[in-house]
Parts: C-alpha cells; structure tokens; sequence
C-alpha cells in the first residue's frame, strides 16, 4: 500500500474503548475480548452486542480465497443496500481505526456522542460519499490521526516501527436491517453473510469467524472482540 502510514492499533478493547472516548463517543458501549468460541464462553459476553471484530492473519491460503470470493461475487452480484456505511483502506497499518470506523458508523442509532465529536462529524461529513471519497477525507482527517497515534502507542506490547510490515489485519461484522455483514476495507465492497439479529449478532458473526480460523487451522494468530453495551 503507497498511501500514508500509521502505527498498527494493537487488538486491546480497552485501548480501543479509550480512542472512541477520545474522539466524542459517550462510553455506553465498551469493547470486550471474547475469550473462546464456544457456547459456554460466547454466554459470557455481555449483551446485546452491536459489532463484532475480528483480527487475523493475511497468510497465502486467505489471500487466494479472498481473490476467488472476490470474483464470485463481482459475476454472481450481490445486492447492498446504501445504508451500509463502507470505507476503504488507503492508508497502511490503518485497519485497526477503519473496522472502528465500521463497527460505529453502522451503529449509530445505539451509540452516543458529544456534541463536538471529531467522529460524529467525520461520519456525517461522509455518510454520502463512495467508499474510495471516505477513504481520502479520512486521510486529511488530523483529530481521527492524531488519536490513532496516541492510542497505537498505547498498548501492552511495544508499538511496531511505522514502516514495519504488519500481516496482521482488522475486519467488522455488523447487522444492517437484519443482514449480517463482513467490512473489510481491503475488500471492494462488504460481504454479506445472511440474516442476523440483534440476539444472534455475536453468534453469527463467530459462526462466520470460525470459517477464517479453519482456512488456516495451523495459526493461532485470532483475536475476537465485541462491542457491547456497557454492563457495569
């Protein structure tokens, strides 16, 4: 990717719930690891739950699969409606505040803002524009910079060199009138994955994750966290 770069976000909820803050989202809702796949875990979670994130590695295995899927769906078609907000991503190591990004902009009637929020306004400013016009707005965007900055340096473990290669990548699943779907900047447009709920969100999108982790069944490089609304 030659467009700008940023520090990698590294995959901590509370690093994650803190840029939000940082950027005019009221905390109602909190980002939380989700700690297996199973039923008995998945119970454990807090609800409801209005995104899921994924992060997963970009091994050569998921890169050919993304390219055949790619195809499929440009000959078959699939119909997404232009309620579904979708960005791109030109700006590398940028994942991390892009499947944010996703997981808020198609969550807005749940969330809460300040009245001054960088992102509030940002999403507004872009609600109308094609993936590729989110894209570029959000590369001159300095307030949504500036906190990723602060927040990549933030983490537990040591922040990558700017320049460093990341194969590391985040992705968002959301429900939008009742479909579940895949947000991935690096993808030309969003996947659909059926139908979902409010109470199965969590459910399916694992359901979904679950189909990355046996592409690759010798990485353990998976981390899956929700967005939930605030239990405490």
């Amino acid at each position: 990717m030659d467009g700008p770069r940023w520090l990698p976000l590294e995959a901590n909820p509370d690093v994650m719930t803190k840029f939000l803050h940082c950027l005019g989202m009221i905390p109602t809702w909190q980002f939380g690891d989700v700690y297996g796949l199973d039923p008995e875990l998945l119970s454990m979670v807090p609800r409801p739950v209005c995104a899921v994130l994924l992060l997963f590695p970009l091994t050569e295995k998921y890169e050919a699969f993304k390219l055949e899927e790619e195809e499929k769906l440009k000959a078959q078609g699939q119909e997404v409606p232009a309620d579904v907000y979708f960005i791109k991503q030109t700006i590398g190591n940028a994942c991390g505040t892009i499947g944010l990004i996703h997981a808020v902009a198609n969550n807005q009637a749940h969330l809460k803002f300040e009245p001054d929020s960088p992102l509030k306004k940002f999403l507004e400013q872009t609600s109308k524009m094609s993936p590729e016009e989110k894209a570029s707005f959000l590369e001159k965007d300095e307030s949504i910079r500036v906190t990723h900055e602060s927040s990549a340096q933030e983490g537990q473990s040591e922040a990558p060199s700017i320049d460093e290669k990341v194969n590391l990548h985040f992705i968002s699943f959301v429900n939008v009138g009742g479909q579940l779907y895949e947000l991935d900047g690096r993808k030309p447009f969003p996947i659909a994955h059926g139908k979902t709920s409010e109470d199965t969100l969590l459910e399916d999108a694992i359901g979904v994750c679950k189909t990355f982790m046996a592409r690759d069944p010798q990485e353990l490089r998976f981390t899956v966290i929700a967005l939930s609304k605030d239990s405490y």
